[in-house]
């Protein structure tokens, strides 16, 4: 056999054994053509549903009826009028219940994930209270804690406080076995262990808790308002609803999703500020590559 036979048959070989992922051409695009592409589409198929009749307007208004009331709702907070107080209220309300929410969770969180009373006694009750349909106690809520304000923080924060429950206590049981016994080999306290070792590797899984609790948020504010009164965008989606003005509610919706946006990129940002050691020293997120 010639060498020029043998190197072909080995390279026919290794074509043949070596497993090459076909990489598809969605994958080849940015990611803001593919999210444009897929935004299009939807649009499109909202408008000819609108447009020939399918559901009427009165449940489904079209795009650009909803785009014309998006410019109103957007104009009316621009100007100062009647809505922006209405977005500082609810803005208020998310607030005060992610940051009650915070308190409660990472209490519970040390609570569960240090102690064996909070494991075997406290967090079963957690689980079985997390199991109810929150929105229902809304009425309570409002009972103990009148019409105001309280009542829409406390349900908001009674909604999202169960991830960072978990979260905190995932991440307190998150260090490594060989780094734990490290630190009892040097006489490290249990509050050195906990302040130097299991907070810090656990601040994934806790800001992972974090970032559910602070999109959840906004829904348990807005069900307060809805269930008890207020004076914030839950009220205003409310009226619209009540009156067949569809369009309005669809564009304060939309508008609210900002606010839950904005919390949730406030939370990624400080994920990114205190988690340094998950990003590259180009300032990228390290990623796990197949």
């Amino acid at each position: 056999m010639t060498d020029a036979t043998s190197s072909g048959l080995m390279s026919g070989s290794e074509d043949d054994t070596i497993w090459t992922e076909r990489v598809s051409w969605i994958s080849l695009l940015p990611r803001w053509v593919s999210m444009t592409i897929l935004m299009l589409a939807f649009l499109s198929c909202w408008q000819l549903v609108s447009s020939a009749g399918i559901v009427s307007q009165l449940i489904l208004p079209s795009p650009l009826a909803t785009l014309y009331d998006l410019g109103f709702v957007g104009r009316n907070l621009l100007s100062g009028q009647y809505m922006l107080p209405a977005l500082w209220v609810t803005a208020q309300e998310v607030f005060w219940g992610f940051i009650l929410a915070l308190a409660i969770g990472v209490f519970l969180g040390v609570l569960v994930g240090e102690t064996s009373f909070g494991e075997r006694a406290v967090m079963p009750y957690v689980v079985a209270i997390d199991t109810m349909p929150k929105l229902a106690f809304a009425p309570l809520f409002v009972a103990w804690l009148g019409f105001g304000i309280t009542s829409k923080v406390a349900l908001a924060a009674f909604i999202s406080v169960f991830p960072i429950v978990v979260g905190t206590a995932a991440g307190l049981h998150a260090a490594d076995e060989n780094a734990r016994m490290l630190f009892k080999s040097i006489g490290a306290s249990r509050l050195q262990t906990l302040l130097k070792l299991k907070i810090p590797t656990g601040l994934p899984q806790f800001f992972t808790g974090l970032k559910i609790a602070s999109i959840s948020v906004v829904s348990g504010a807005i069900a307060g308002e809805f269930l008890g009164g207020g004076k914030g965008f839950g009220e205003l989606i409310r009226i619209a609803a009540a009156q067949l003005d569809t369009p309005r509610v669809f564009s304060l919706i939309m508008y609210l999703s900002l606010l839950g946006l904005l919390m949730f990129g406030l939370v990624s940002w400080m994920q990114y500020r205190f988690v340094f050691w998950q990003r590259g020293p180009d300032g990228v997120r390290k990623t796990k590559k197949k």
